[in-house]
């Protein structure tokens, strides 16, 4: 009996794999984490292995503490298996050369992932593959869902079998978040492939005292060599190992498996050759191009590494003549990409000597079209093919690229594709994912969902793509013909093009708060014209008032989900109810039956809410509502404008020509004005007591106190009423908000402790709309002012310029608020080495990026590297700047040594007697570099330290990360960086658990917490990182008690400082 499943390619990964495995130690990492959560939950639910034991899970402290623990259970003789990607596998590399060396049968799945090169992207290619097969791990490739549920195991066995240790990779986020509609494997039948006496062999090697030998020797010039070479024979072997159980494997699934798959015509001149995911792609674009009568193929790679060129050639047709090799890839300077480069090394020893040529694709998850697959079919025919060539981009600074032909579809008649434009957080994604399962797992249709999100954290925009048929799915790319098009958020129809590839007669529905009679006046022209001219059959709901009723609050997603079952009339609406309710009982069942009875009644409204509208014909002939007028900033207008209409695709790369380091000016967040917020704050004047704790605790800066002079309050709008402020005599005092930039969180109000009434009410974000203007009144006609109260207390504070403002972090984030203190305090000086996860993610997400500059142009300077070596990248910088400062100080006592000025003499003095001290560094910074100014065209010296005027302020050297950085991958550094004794100050924004990876237990996560790798709860206690770095002063304390310069050298101890931020 066939088990048909609907799940993602790291399920399916995670499924086999347990069958395999005895122990698995990981660490959490972006595409590859949640094949180490099903397999902790299905331990702790007592899921056996075939051999008839849980898992044994162990979250480590990183991926290379992971790879170690994987290497030492190998070496006791336990099965062992992680699951990583990207710099993960990276930090891996050391033991899987010691693996790979000890013939141990480690497999290390891998959702195969960019890397941080520039910048960080956490979508797929094969970076981070291509960068671990000179290991000696063997490599195999699936494209697929159920290419990873039918291959993953031959990974296992062949290991093994052979001895041979293996990375089994598939495409990150393209399969492994992929859900699609399977048959699973039976543990039963894979239990009859595996090789029980190599297992037994296996554990007899396993290191014991009672017959102990000796592994990881020091060996000299004379037999490391040929040690090294004592391996071949493995190697050798290998392929014919994995072909054989590729054998047995489509035996059991009538899916044929061979080390190099072709398809295509037998008589092919023409072929590809790829691995991935976009072999699903290619082979349906042969499929078409052959029944128009080309004579075209392509070679799918499986076993890439040991690359068997006997079973290379045998599967190439004598007929091909060129053959275009596709690697999903970079490698800077290289002659061409690895498989390129293997492809024409397996030819040259041939006497078939076809054309080979090669180009790069899908790096960072760029889209794959089957038109720039034809462009490269085209290519390869043309007279002169172009080599070392790029496709889905426009190359017009090198010229690499292949124009993407247009109009090809090779959907299968019959399939559905679906697209919901969601906000993060409001269910969307989750709701779809559920729609995806039931129509998956109870009908005989085939399913596929995949779903498209920026960086942002909660409340960016997300886009669930849904395709439903009758036969196998092969679409690993976005869709761009859709029959029903949902947006959940009505700001979106302004921002994006939301009808773009809706078919004629297709379906629209959209969630706003607009009635019938209202559309017209709201929708943009070109969206009425749109719907008009193509038929579209237009309804509208208004999920959030829904919501609200039933007391959801935000979360429209069932509301929405139960529309669609009516109006997609992809299964009956009765069993669609039937199943949604299933499921709600199932998800929400424990919660208890308000929770479930509440999305019941969602499920039952969304039905009934729906309004049809009728499109007047008028729409036909809408003109364009005109677009945002440019801002004049090229940064902006060139690319944070069409990135953020998610118009980046179509970016060529010389948009990027003057930042091709990475560099990105600061402030730009400024600019998008999001309009996300369903409810914002309205400021109450008369029951406001000026405390400014609204201010204090607002995550995105949106809401700030304004002091004004009676002339600026009188030209405000009148939207920005004013009253005296109390302790700054003879200012107005107003508090302004943007309703714009505004998430919607309700922390102000929550905060307010007004006496009478709450000073800040929220209320829908259209009632608001028109304190905009206010807005930018209050931040760029009110001159900057001289802070009339005292900074270091919380109300002063708030009178400074936050420099960090409008981030992607989520509503109601409890990190940004202590970012953004620090900016008010220091900002203007400060220097950030920020380590990768939440805070690097709303800090710099590409192209908003929130630390901004004050009216003079001063902010912070914010960098990131990697997730483990922030403390070090840190003091690094401290330790760049320190230099350059005590050469500028050489300087000035150089020429403090001879006759000057009075003015420049005491301007000189001041500053090297105050070299180090903070307070009031830029003011001496500002008189020195004035006074230099005056001299400096008749005096080479003061022109030398004038352009040295960059070090003239003391700056203020701030590391910050999360606790997965601070208490476990970065700890390392961390210490050493705390022993340094040297001036720099740590930001740790502790919640306890690895927010950005999902949820994941770390050493900050308290005892009995419920965490991902704590399902049961916590057994350990929360590290102490306070009382760490208290006892590594009182050791440098102790240390120095003895050191000849005691006095000089404890004056450092107080300028180091470790800070937890507790959200």
């Amino acid at each position: 009996m066939v088990k048909m499943k609907t799940m993602d390619g790291n399920t399916a990964a995670a499924y086999i794999s347990y069958a395999f495995t005895d122990v698995a130690a990981i660490y959490p990492i972006t595409p590859s984490s949640p094949m180490a959560e099903v397999v902790d939950e299905w331990a702790a639910q007592g899921k056996k292995n075939i051999f008839g034991q849980t898992v044994k899970l162990m979250e480590m402290q990183s991926e290379a503490g992971a790879s170690g623990a994987v290497h030492g259970s190998l070496q006791a003789g336990a099965l062992t298996t992680t699951y990583t990607a990207s710099q993960g596998l990276l930090l891996m590399i050391p033991n899987m050369y010691k693996m790979a060396g000890e013939l141990l049968p480690a497999v290390f799945h891998v959702s195969a992932r960019a890397l941080a090169t520039s910048s960080l992207s956490i979508f797929g290619d094969h970076q981070d593959v291509m960068a671990a097969r000179q290991t000696g791990f063997a490599l195999l490739a699936e494209g697929s869902v159920q290419e990873v549920m039918d291959l993953a195991g031959v990974a296992h066995l062949s290991a093994i079998k052979g001895r041979v240790p293996f990375l089994n990779f598939f495409d990150g986020f393209r399969t492994s978040h992929e859900i699609q509609k399977i048959e699973v494997m039976d543990y039963a039948n894979l239990e009859k492939l595996l090789d029980k006496d190599a297992v037994d062999a296996f554990r007899k090697r396993g290191l014991n005292p009672d017959n102990p030998v000796i592994r990881g020797t020091a060996q000299n010039p004379d037999i490391y060599f040929q040690t090294r070479e004592a391996v071949n024979t493995y190697y050798n072997a290998l392929p014919e190992i994995v072909e054989n159980y590729m054998g047995e494997i489509s035996k059991l699934t009538g899916r044929e498996y061979h080390l190099f798959n072709y398809y295509g015509a037998e008589d092919a001149e023409n072929i590809i050759i790829i691995m991935g995911s976009a072999s699903e792609t290619v082979r349906t674009v042969v499929d078409k191009l052959n029944a128009e009568g080309k004579k075209v193929g392509v070679l799918v790679v499986h076993l890439y590494r040991p690359f068997s060129i006997e079973h290379f050639m045998g599967a190439i047709p004598q007929s091909v003549k060129r053959i275009a090799v596709l690697d999903r890839t970079k490698e800077p300077g290289a002659f061409g990409e690895p498989l390129y480069l293997d492809v024409r090394a397996a030819f040259y020893a041939s006497d078939r000597k076809p054309m080979i040529i090669g180009g790069r694709y899908g790096l960072g998850s760029k889209d794959l079209l089957p038109g720039d697959i034809v462009a490269v079919f085209d290519n390869l025919a043309s007279a002169e093919p172009k080599n070392n060539f790029t496709i889905s981009i426009t190359d017009d600074v090198t010229n690499t690229s292949l124009p993407c032909v247009a109009g090809v579809d090779v959907t299968p008649a019959g399939t559905k594709g679906c697209k919901f434009w969601g906000l993060g957080s409001d269910g969307t994604v989750g709701a779809n994912k559920s729609a995806i399962k039931i129509i998956g797992d109870h009908t005989d249709m085939y399913a596929q969902g995949y779903f498209s999100y920026d960086s942002k954290k909660s409340g960016g925009v997300t886009v669930s793509h849904l395709r439903f048929g009758h036969t196998p799915i092969m679409a690993p790319y976005l869709i761009d013909a859709a029959d029903f098009v949902a947006v959940h958020n009505q700001s979106y129809v302004h921002k994006y093009d939301v009808t773009a590839g809706l078919k004629k007669g297709g379906t629209f529905l959209l969630n706003c708060n607009w009635s019938a009679e209202e559309l017209d006046a709201q929708l943009p022209g070109q969206l009425k014209r749109y719907i008009a001219k193509n038929d579209i059959k237009f309804y509208i709901i208004d999920a959030v008032k829904i919501a609200q009723e039933i007391g959801l609050g935000g979360r429209i997603n069932m509301i929405m989900q139960s529309a669609f079952f009516k109006l997609a009339d992809i299964i009956p609406l009765a069993d669609a109810v039937k199943y949604l309710k299933d499921a709600v009982e199932h998800s929400y069942g424990k919660k208890g039956q308000n929770i479930v009875d509440m999305n019941n009644a969602a499920i039952d409204k969304g039905i009934d809410a729906i309004v049809a509208v009728d499109v007047p014909a008028s729409w036909a002939e809408a003109g364009d509502t005109a677009a945002e007028a440019a801002t004049g900033n090229e940064f902006v207008d060139k690319l944070l404008v069409p990135m953020n209409k998610l118009e980046g695709d179509k970016l060529p790369v010389s948009a990027f020509a003057d930042y091709a380091d990475g560099t990105f000016p600061s402030g730009t967040a400024a600019y998008e004005k999001r309009g996300i917020a369903i409810d914002v704050p309205e400021w109450q004047m008369d029951t406001c007591i000026q405390c400014n704790q609204c201010a204090f605790v607002c995550p995105h800066a949106a809401i700030r106190p304004v002091l004004m002079t009676e002339e600026e309050a009188a030209k405000a709008p009148a939207t920005l009423p004013s009253k005296p402020a109390i302790g700054a005599k003879g200012l107005m005092f107003s508090m302004s908000i943007s309703p714009l930039d505004c998430t919607g969180c309700g922390n102000c109000a929550q905060v307010c402790p007004a006496p009478k009434a709450k000073a800040l009410v929220m209320k829908p974000l259209d009632t608001q709309l028109d304190k905009a203007a206010a807005w930018e009144y209050s931040q760029k006609e009110v001159a900057p002012k001289a802070n009339p109260l005292n900074k270091k207390t919380m109300k002063g504070i708030q009178f400074e310029q936050p420099l960090l403002e409008f981030s992607g972090a989520c509503a109601g984030c409890g990190e940004t608020p202590y970012a953004k203190l620090v900016t008010q305090l220091v900002g203007d000086r400060m220097m950030i080495a920020n380590a990768t996860g939440c805070t690097s993610i709303w800090g710099a997400s590409a192209p908003s990026m929130p630390y901004t500059k004050n009216c003079k142009g001063h902010g912070p300077s914010w960098a990131n590297s990697l997730f483990e070596d922030t403390a070090e990248y840190g003091l690094g910088m401290f330790l760049g700047v320190k230099q350059s400062r005590e050469r500028v100080e050489d300087m000035v006592k150089a020429m403090l040594e001879g006759e000057l000025p009075e003015d420049l003499k005491a301007a000189l003095t001041d500053w090297l007697e105050h070299v180090n001290d903070s307070e009031g560094t830029r003011e001496r910074s500002e008189a020195l570099t004035a006074v230099l100014e005056k001299y400096k065209d008749n005096c080479d010296k003061c022109a030398a330290l004038y352009d040295e005027k960059q070090f003239f302020v003391k700056r203020s050297h701030w590391i910050f990360g999360g606790d997965g950085w601070a208490y476990d991958i970065g700890y390392g550094g961390l210490d050493h960086v705390l022993a340094s004794g040297e001036n720099v100050n740590v930001m740790v924004f502790d919640t306890e658990v690895y927010s950005n990876t999902g949820g994941q237990s770390s050493k900050s996560t308290p005892t009995a917490a419920i965490a991902k790798f704590a399902a049961s709860g916590k057994k350990t206690k929360k590290k102490d990182l306070g009382m760490m770095a208290i006892a590594t002063a009182m050791y440098m304390l102790r240390r120095l008690l003895w050191a000849p310069t005691r006095t000089r050298l404890l004056r450092l101890l107080p300028k180091q400082r470790l800070m937890t931020a507790r959200p």
